[in-house]
């Protein structure tokens, strides 16, 4: 059961991640980001809310092995934390935002108190 809850997060990261990888101008509409004059935010999207995901989560399935997971589970905390202390200081928009951060706070601790 451990193996192929790890696997569908895995998947999922990679599902998620491949939006900002592929289509980082609709990955900016659902985050309510803006495009400047040039296209640099184009490429950070690309890069960290996609290729960095893809190729984490893709690296899970390869490495095949709970450190891996476990990994994965920190970069889940990381993003969470990040979206907590969001929530607190920024006050994005309420259902959004708390959706985001429950998926990033389950994924945490699961891959966390499975793999470690």
């Amino acid at each position: 059961m451990i193996d192929i809850l790890n696997i569908t997060a895995a998947l999922l990261t990679i599902a998620l991640g491949a939006f900002g990888f592929l289509a980082p101008r609709y990955t900016a509409g659902v985050l309510d980001l803006r495009t400047g004059d040039t296209t640099m935010g184009l490429s950070e999207l690309r890069a960290s809310a996609g290729g960095m995901f893809v190729v984490v989560g893709a690296a899970c399935l390869w490495i095949a092995e709970p450190w891996a997971y476990a990994m994965l589970g920190f970069v889940y905390l990381g993003a969470g934390t990040g979206r907590a202390l969001s929530l607190i200081l920024d006050k994005p928009p309420f259902p959004k935002a708390h959706l985001y951060f429950l998926f990033e706070a389950v994924f945490a601790a699961w891959l966390l108190w499975a793999n470690l």
